[in-house]
C-alpha cells in the first residue's frame, strides 16, 4: 500500500539516519591512508589552516583521474550527499523525468496533471535521498568511494570508457578501482525499499528491479555530464574579452 502523501516512512528515516551517522560522521572514516603511504592533506581538505569550512551545498571540487588520488574525508561524503541531492542538474533531470512521467500517466494513481506532476517529483526525490545516504554511509566501511573522476586529457573514445567503468567501479582508499559494491546494494536495496510508498501499480518486485537497472543507467548519464559538462561550458559559454 502506499504512504501516505508518498512520504518516506518515518522509521525509514530513522534507520538511514542513524546509518548515516554512525559511520559517515565518524572522524575517521574516510581519512584512512594505506600502509606505507605518507599521509597528505587533500587540495581541497576542509581542514587547512586560516581557511573557512566551504559550505555543505557547495559541490565537491571536480576531480580528474590523472590527478594524484587522495582519499575522501568524512565531510566530503556529506557534502557529496547534499550536493546530489538539490544540486541543479539532479534538480533539473527530475523535472525532465517527472514531466515524462506525468505526459505517460505513469504510474495512473498520480494522474496526468500538475498534482501528479507533483507527486512523481517528490516520490523520485525520496528515492534519491535514501539511496545517495546509503551509498556514502555503505561505501565509507570500506572506503569506496562516490565520486567521479574525468579523463579531460584522454580521447573521446576512452572518456567514454571512463563513464562507463565508473559506473560499475568506484575507487578504493588506496586509489584503486574495484567493483562499487556499496552503489549496487544502494541502487537495488533502495528500490525495492521504495516498494513501501510507492503507488500500487508499481509497488513490485519486477517494477523495482526496472527501477535499479534505470538507477545505474542514470549514473552513467550523471557521469557523462561530470565528463562533458566543463568542455562545453569552456567551449560554448565562454566569453572572448
Amino acid at each position: 500500500m502506499r504512504n501516505m502523501g508518498g512520504a518516506i516512512p518515518p522509521r525509514a528515516n530513522v534507520i538511514l539516519l542513524g546509518l548515516f551517522l554512525a559511520v559517515v560522521l565518524r572522524p575517521a572514516y574516510g581519512q584512512a591512508v594505506p600502509p606505507g603511504q605518507q599521509s597528505q592533506p587533500s587540495p581541497d581538505t576542509e581542514s587547512a589552516p586560516n581557511q573557512p569550512l566551504p559550505s555543505l551545498t557547495t559541490p565537491l571540487p571536480q576531480k580528474t583521474i590523472q590527478e594524484r588520488y587522495h582519499p575522501i574525508t568524512a565531510r566530503q561524503r556529506l557534502r557529496w550527499v547534499i550536493t546530489n541531492t538539490i544540486g541543479p542538474s539532479h534538480l533539473i533531470g527530475g523535472v525532465f523525468t517527472s514531466a515524462i512521467g506525468t505526459a505517460l500517466d505513469r504510474p495512473r494513481e498520480d494522474g496526468p496533471h500538475w498534482g501528479g506532476f507533483g507527486e512523481r517529483y517528490g516520490i523520485r526525490l525520496t528515492g534519491i535521498v535514501p539511496g545517495n545516504i546509503m551509498e556514502a554511509s555503505i561505501g565509507a566501511l570500506w572506503g569506496e568511494d562516490p565520486r567521479y573522476f574525468r579523463a579531460p586529457e584522454d580521447h573521446f573514445g576512452g572518456r567514454m570508457k571512463n563513464i562507463v567503468k565508473q559506473t560499475f567501479l568506484a575507487r578504493q582508499r588506496d586509489g584503486s578501482f574495484a567493483p562499487a559494491y556499496a552503489r549496487y546494494v544502494a541502487v537495488t536495496g533502495n528500490n525495492f525499499l521504495s516498494n513501501e510508498w510507492r503507488p500500487d501499480s508499481e509497488a513490485n518486485d519486477h517494477d523495482a528491479v526496472l527501477r535499479s537497472l534505470e538507477g545505474m543507467a542514470g549514473r552513467m548519464a550523471s557521469n557523462a555530464f561530470e565528463e562533458f559538462w566543463p568542455d562545453v561550458k569552456t567551449h560554448v559559454f565562454h566569453k572572448s574579452d
